[in-house]
């Protein structure tokens, strides 16, 4: 993977990162979300919760034709104004399915430290994350 980034650097990102809402609550998409969704909550201070999405393996091959649910969906967020977390964002597809899933939200808004998404960090060729052994 070409271009590594430090910590240091990713970190500062997300602490220069300006959202223009108020959220009521972040939801990561596990597992690749849980990282990025710990670092924001620290900085916002809101309710983080875990919406279990799977594509891939522990290797990045696919597992299924599409992204699955792979548990019950366990909070509320009827109503609610999200901050939907995803590291890296290459298809949509999940995303995709996260806002399809949380549909009676008030208001998503996506973030990704890397690919497309309403707030991201990188929006560039692939790298490893600093935070992956």
């Amino acid at each position: 993977m070409p271009d590594n980034k430090s910590f240091a650097e990713v970190l500062e990102r997300f602490r220069n990162i300006s959202f223009h809402e108020d959220f009521d609550m972040i939801v990561a998409i596990a597992n690749g979300g849980i990282v990025p969704a710990a670092i924001l909550n620290q900085r916002l201070n809101i309710e983080i919760q875990l919406l279990k999405i799977n594509l891939r393996d522990a290797n990045q091959k696919p597992k299924y034709d599409s992204p699955q649910l792979i548990a019950p969906i366990d909070f509320d967020f009827k109503g609610k104004v999200i901050l939907l977390v995803e590291d890296r964002v290459k298809t949509g597809a999940s995303l995709s399915l996260a806002t399809k899933l949380l549909e009676e939200a008030k208001l998503i808004k996506t973030f990704a430290v890397n690919g497309k998404a309403d707030y991201c960090l990188y929006n560039e060729d692939c790298f490893k994350f600093p935070w992956l052994f």
